[in-house]
């Protein structure tokens, strides 16, 4: 990242500036180059994220037996999870079937997200939106599929618009619920999940930066250890941020799922 190398030798009495972060800390150097495609490193976390649930699960029920070892509880636990405070609140039992959809999109959001605190990765792939609007349309296929399967396609346009309204008021209300339906909600599932990684990974690495920019042997140590105790604040918050919003986004996804499943309305 440009910004990193720009602060190795930067201090505050140094004579130059703060290399303060932007845009440029999120554009990566490509590894190689085949023809118009550029094969980045955050291309190589998000396979590498992919591989680590693959391996995990694989690993934990190759094998599965009835008294369970180490890693086939700690799978156990983590499909669990999911399925006891996501699934089953927006689909019941009825929607086990797609557990393993959830489970995937869970886990995979998630690593991809913590990324962003193991050091030398350091970066969360979902805050470059070209990686997430492709979850997005998955998710939006399945929605639709489910819903145009299981409620007809009129009926399934029909189902989001709410019924019992004055016909004058359908005039207005017919457009803004299929814009609800379909800019809106995948709009902000995305946005949503590439936001908070955005605005995290950039203050993560202003107060680091600024830690490094201000350290020097006089007041400007104090100042750095103002900034050093801030990067650890955000990155505690970030601890819970990138799980948060994993949940966030398979929640919703769960929810959408039932709505097409069975009419909301």
């Amino acid at each position: 990242m440009t910004g990193v190398v720009a602060a190795a030798d930067c201090h505050i009495f140094s004579g130059c500036g703060f290399p303060a972060p932007g845009l440029q800390d999120f554009i990566w150097t490509p590894f190689f180059t085949v023809g118009q495609f550029s094969f980045t490193k955050p291309m190589l976390l998000a396979i590498v994220a992919a591989l680590v649930v693959i391996v995990f699960f694989w690993l934990a029920f190759r094998k599965p037996k009835l008294i369970p070892g180490r890693m086939q509880s700690l799978g156990e636990m983590a499909i669990l999870a999911v399925r006891d405070q996501i699934l089953r609140p927006s689909l019941g039992r009825k929607g086990d079937s797609y557990l393993p959809f959830l489970v995937s999109l869970f886990f995979f959001i998630y690593i991809m997200n913590v990324m962003e605190l193991i050091p030398v990765f350091q970066f969360p792939v979902t805050s470059r939106i070209g990686f997430v609007w492709p979850m997005v349309f998955t998710v939006y296929f399945v929605y639709l599929y489910l819903g145009f399967r299981h409620q007809g396609a009129w009926g399934y346009i029909r189902n989001m618009i709410p019924p019992g309204v004055p016909w004058p008021i359908y005039i207005i209300l017919v457009p803004v619920e299929l814009l609800r339906f379909f800019i809106f909600q995948p709009f902000t599932l995305g946005v949503r999940l590439f936001g908070n990684m955005f605005a995290g990974h950039l203050l993560l690495t202003i107060f680091t930066l600024a830690t490094w920019y201000l350290l020097s042997l006089s007041v400007g140590l104090l100042y750095a250890a103002g900034s050093f105790a801030l990067a650890i604040f955000v990155f505690v918050l970030e601890t819970l941020v990138t799980l948060l919003q994993a949940f966030i986004f398979t929640t919703l996804t769960a929810t959408y799922i039932a709505s097409s499943v069975e009419p909301a309305h």
